[in-house]
C-alpha cells in the first residue's frame, strides 16, 4: 500500500527551498510507493503550475493574513482528516511549528521537519522571526525526524540547542536534466544583455536579500573594473526594493552604473547560468545549501563563493572559496580564476560531472525516500 506524504510549506513562491520542494516532489511522485500532496498556507505562486501540470494534488489553505489563524487550523485539520496522511512533512520553520500542533490531534502520523539555510541572525527577521525561532528549537525534541540540507547548518541548529539525535543531512539535488551546456541560450541572452563574445561576465544570481550582500560583489566588481577593460557585470532577482534602491546608488556612487546589469527575475535560468564566464555567491550568512551554485555548476560554469553555508564543500577543487564580507578577495579570487579558465584550468565537463556525481536529483529522492520510510539512509 502507498504512504500517504503531505508535504507543508508556506509559499509556492520562486526561492530557493521552495524549488527544491518542487524538484523533490516531482520526483517523489514518479515512485510507486508514494501518495504526495502539497498543502500551502496562501494561494498562487510562481511553482503552483508545474506542479499542477504533473498532476501533483496541490491545495492551497488560503490564509489571508498573519493573524488569520483559527479559520487557517480549520481547513488545514479538514483537508488532513480527509487525507489521513502517514507522514507529515514541514518544510521550514513556520510549516514546522504548525505540524507540531497537529501531532497530538494526528497521533499515528510520522512528523518530520524540513529546515534549511544556516548561522542566520536571531534578529533578521524582526520580533517575530525571533520567537518563532526560539519555539521552533523547544519543539524540535518532539518531533520524529528533522531533514537539514547542509552540514553547516546541522551543526550550527545542534549548537543552538536542536535535538541532534534527530538531525539528518540530506543535500539538496540538482536537475541536471534542465541544467546543462546550451551554448546557443547563452549567447542569446547575452545578445539581449548587449555583452560581446569577447566580453568576461561575471554574475550574481539570488534575490535582493541583505543575506546574500549585494554590496560586496558590486565593491569587488568596482575594484576588478578598474584592472580589467574586459569585464561585464549582472545581477538577477528581485526583492526587498529598499534594499535594491541602495545598491543602484551604491553602483553610481562608485562610478560603474554601466558595468553592472540588473535584470531583475529571470524564469529562464539555464540559459542565464550559460550566458556567464563566471558565477558568483557572496552571500554573508544564513545559506544551508545555495541552490545557485549548483545550477551553475551544472552549466559548466566555474564558480567564486564566500564559505558560507555548504558553498565550498559544493565547489569542491572545481572553483574558488573566498571568505565573507571581504571585497578585495573576491575581486582577488574572480581574477586569478579567469586567468585559470583563460589556460583552461576549469573544465566545463568536468565543474558539470561534479555535480552529476556528488548531488544529482536521484541522490536526493533515494535518500529522502528513506527518511519518509523510516529506514537506514547513506
Amino acid at each position: 500500500m502507498k504512504k500517504k506524504v503531505v508535504f507543508l510549506i508556506r509559499d509556492l513562491n520562486y526561492g530557493g527551498a521552495q524549488r527544491q520542494l518542487v524538484t523533490l516532489v516531482k520526483a517523489l511522485h514518479q515512485e510507486d510507493c508514494f501518495d504526495v500532496t502539497v498543502l500551502h498556507f496562501y494561494g498562487g505562486g510562481s511553482l503552483l503550475k508545474d506542479m499542477i501540470d504533473r498532476g501533483i494534488p496541490t491545495i492551497s489553505l488560503e490564509k489571508q493574513e498573519r493573524w488569520d489563524v483559527l479559520g487557517f487550523f480549520g481547513r488545514l485539520f479538514g483537508h488532513l482528516k480527509r487525507i489521513q496522511p502517514d507522514v507529515l512533512h514541514g518544510y521550514l520553520g513556520e510549516s514546522n511549528i504548525v505540524t507540531m500542533f497537529l501531532k497530538p490531534l494526528f497521533p499515528s502520523t510520522r512528523i518530520i521537519w524540513g529546515i534549511r539555510g544556516s548561522n542566520t541572525p536571531s534578529d533578521r527577521y524582526g520580533w517575530l522571526g525571533s520567537i518563532l525561532s526560539q519555539l521552533e528549537r523547544l519543539l524540535s525534541s518532539f518531533t520524529d525526524l528533522i531533514v537539514v540540507n547542509s552540514h553547516t547548518g546541522k551543526a550550527d541548529y545542534v549548537n543552538q540547542g536542536f535535538a541532534s539525535d534527530k538531525m539528518v543531512v540530506i543535500s539538496n539535488g540538482i536537475d541536471t536534466e534542465r541544467f546543462g551546456p546550451d551554448s546557443e541560450a547563452g549567447a542569446k541572452v547575452r545578445s539581449e544583455w548587449g555583452i560581446s563574445p569577447n566580453t568576461i561576465l561575471i554574475g550574481l544570481v539570488g534575490r535582493l536579500n541583505c543575506m546574500k550582500d549585494h554590496p560586496t560583489f558590486v565593491n569587488a566588481a568596482a575594484l576588478l573594473s578598474k584592472e580589467r577593460e574586459d569585464v561585464r557585470f549582472v545581477c538577477v532577482g528581485v526583492g526587498d526594493e529598499n534594499y535594491a534602491k541602495k545598491l543602484y546608488q551604491l553602483t553610481d556612487d562608485l562610478g560603474i552604473a554601466e558595468k553592472i546589469i540588473w535584470a531583475g527575475g529571470r524564469s529562464d535560468m539555464p540559459a542565464v547560468f550559460n550566458a556567464l564566464n563566471i558565477a558568483c555567491s557572496s552571500s554573508s550568512d544564513g545559506e544551508g545549501f545555495p541552490n545557485v551554485v549548483g545550477e551553475a555548476m551544472a552549466c559548466g560554469v566555474p564558480c567564486v563563493v564566500t564559505d558560507v553555508g555548504d558553498s565550498a564543500w559544493i565547489v569542491g577543487d572545481k572553483g574558488v572559496v573566498v571568505p565573507p564580507k571581504n571585497p578585495e578577495a573576491l575581486k582577488t579570487a574572480i581574477n586569478e580564476l579567469i586567468d585559470k579558465t583563460n589556460l583552461d584550468d576549469y573544465n566545463p565537463q568536468e565543474i558539470r560531472q561534479h555535480i552529476v556525481e556528488q548531488f544529482s536529483v536521484r541522490k536526493l529522492v533515494l535518500k529522502t525516500k528513506a527518511a519518509l520510510l523510516g529506514e537506514s539512509y547513506v
